[in-house]
């Protein structure tokens, strides 16, 4: 199957009619890649939840900036509106399989109202999940219990049964990728290396007239990272947002610069890339408590 453009896939049923999968349930399924033809290569944008095991090669997953061919056993998340792309190696089985659920299953539930804190829906191709053997096991279990589920008729206790099935599988990403980014630190602490490289740059080079102040995407962006997970990793790493983690900075240089008095306040507000000056007076005081001209009187 090679397709031109990018397929807009709203409904689980479209997915299965698109692969051959049976739908038994209009906003939720399980499916199988291993028992499907599904050759060649095509993008689309999808309108629900994924959650992907890939077990073996010859399927490459690129969304975002980056390419990454899955050789291990991985996990993918997929969130809604995110345009996918695969590609099958003609003459390599392809085996994957997983959950498809719309976010209308999971209006009104436990899951429904945490769904925004599983950050790594938001991660790029290349920060997906590497599971241990162990690990595998937990997620084959958790995905067969739900597949179980979903061969019954549906009654009054599938919906409450299948979301907490999927709430406990996704428990188990946000478990096993607080470990990935331990088992991953040297690779953390380079990009965070990078980071303060950046950052350094973007104030050296005058980017600040051009872009103002600096946001987590734009440093997400230039290590190639997403911005969640960007912001993952500054968390573990440093036990702030990257969003503080930046703001922190940017007071210290704020600080520095009030030192010297050829500066006015006005100059440093545009140095750190505050359009206006009363919007680095409000910055500073909501941090260090006193005015800048404050600060400088008590230095």
């Amino acid at each position: 199957m090679n397709i031109e453009g990018i397929m807009k896939i709203d409904t689980i049923e479209q997915y299965n009619n698109l692969f051959g999968f049976e739908t038994r349930h209009p906003l939720v399924s399980f499916v199988n890649f291993d028992t499907v033809e599904s050759q060649g290569h095509y993008r689309m944008t999808v309108g629900f939840y994924s959650v992907f095991l890939k077990e073996t090669k010859g399927c490459t997953i690129n969304y975002g900036k980056t390419m990454y061919d899955f050789d291990d056993q991985t996990i993918v998340c997929i969130a809604p509106g995110q345009t996918v792309g695969y590609t099958t190696l003609e003459g390599v089985p392809s085996k994957a399989k997983g959950i498809l659920f719309h976010p209308d299953f999971i209006r009104g539930t436990s899951l429904g109202q945490k769904i925004k804190k599983y950050s790594f829906f938001s991660y790029e191709a290349n920060e997906a999940l590497h599971l241990s053997a162990e690990e595998r096991m937990i997620i084959n279990n958790c995905l067969s219990i739900i597949r179980t589920e979903l061969q019954h008729a549906i009654d009054k206790h599938t919906k409450g049964l299948i979301t907490t099935n999927i709430e406990l599988l996704l428990d188990y990403c946000m478990r096993f990728y607080e470990r990935q980014f331990i088992t991953r630190q040297d690779m953390n602490l380079d990009a965070l290396a990078r980071f303060e490289k950046l950052f350094n740059e973007y104030f050296d080079s005058g980017l600040t007239a051009e872009k103002g102040v600096p946001s987590v995407k734009y440093f997400a962006d230039k290590i190639c990272l997403s911005p969640n997970y960007f912001g993952d990793l500054v968390k573990k790493e440093t036990g702030k947002s990257a969003k503080e983690y930046i703001q922190l900075k940017m007071l210290n240089m704020a600080k520095e610069n009030l030192l010297d008095p050829n500066k006015t306040v006005t100059q440093i507000a545009y140095l750190l890339g505050f359009q206006y000056p009363q919007h680095f007076v409000r910055f500073f005081k909501k941090y260090e408590g006193m005015t800048p001209s404050q600060y400088r009187q008590a230095k």
